[in-house]
């Protein structure tokens, strides 16, 4: 007689996403089982207009101020009066910017806003995954509107944490979120990571690519990351929710 409502959920998790960037929910609905319920608060970024509308390539200078206050500690702590267990931060590029020190200092201040309450963030995640896979050698793709010095900043930003990064760039694909599907994205990555990498990150939670990690793992045999798919590991494993539901994006979802 009565129809789901959407109300009975196991666990709740907040997002931080851009104010006009629909890929972090879109993909983290995707992926997340019926019974994870996701909120999101939106944040101004200066690089984004109407309608997700961006520049064919990202200035550095809104991509830091996005990490700064006061508007993300705002949409924070009134994310986290709401029910939800964790805050995942969705947001790749800034901290390219400001590196692992850096983003750990944002975590930090954030984390008091909420009251105590979890964050996590992309990179951070990221790093966490390919320690659990036991990767040590990473190629790195970024959307294509990231430019070379900001995936210059990317690469840095993993080998500031001990890894080696062989291979490093922006996607040669159109610049555009609406431009870029699965199909053609696991073609261009196919074709340009070295075999020399142990695992592929995709880097961007406005990249449009969870729909090519299970061809691209099996094209490429091995693991394939992916910024909201680590987002949704990440804020999963922190509330102690278990991922094994998720059998369709990829191996690192079978990781405890």
């Amino acid at each position: 007689m009565w129809q789901p409502d959407g109300w009975d959920v196991r666990v709740r998790l907040g997002v931080l996403t851009p104010h006009a960037d629909v890929g972090p929910e879109s993909e983290l609905r995707a992926m997340a089982p019926a019974d994870v319920g996701l909120h999101t608060a939106r944040v101004p970024f200066g690089a984004m207009g109407g309608g997700g509308a961006m520049a064919p390539t990202i200035p550095l200078a809104p991509v830091r101020a996005f990490a700064e206050a006061p508007y993300v500690d705002e949409a924070a702590e009134l994310l986290a009066a709401a029910p939800v267990a964790v805050i995942a931060y969705a947001f790749t590029s800034s901290a390219y910017v400001i590196g692992p020190r850096g983003e750990g200092y944002m975590l930090d201040r954030l984390r008091k806003r909420t009251h105590g309450l979890p964050v996590v963030a992309t990179c951070a995640a990221t790093v966490e995954a390919l320690r659990a896979l036991g990767a040590g050698r990473l190629a790195l793709v970024d959307p294509p509107w990231f430019d070379e010095t900001l995936t210059d900043l990317g690469r840095g930003y993993y080998e500031d944490v001990g890894f080696e990064v062989p291979y490093a760039a922006p996607c040669g694909l159109p610049s555009g979120q609406a431009l870029i599907g699965p199909r053609v994205l696991h073609d261009w990555v196919a074709a340009h990571v070295p075999d020399t990498a142990e695992a592929v990150v995709i880097g961007g939670n406005g990249f449009r690519a969870v729909g090519a990690i299970a061809a691209l793992e099996a094209t490429l045999g091995r693991p394939v990351l992916t910024a909201n798919q680590v987002l949704l590991w990440a804020a999963l494993r922190t509330t102690g929710t278990p991922a094994t539901a998720i059998t369709s994006y990829g191996r690192l979802f079978s990781v405890r």
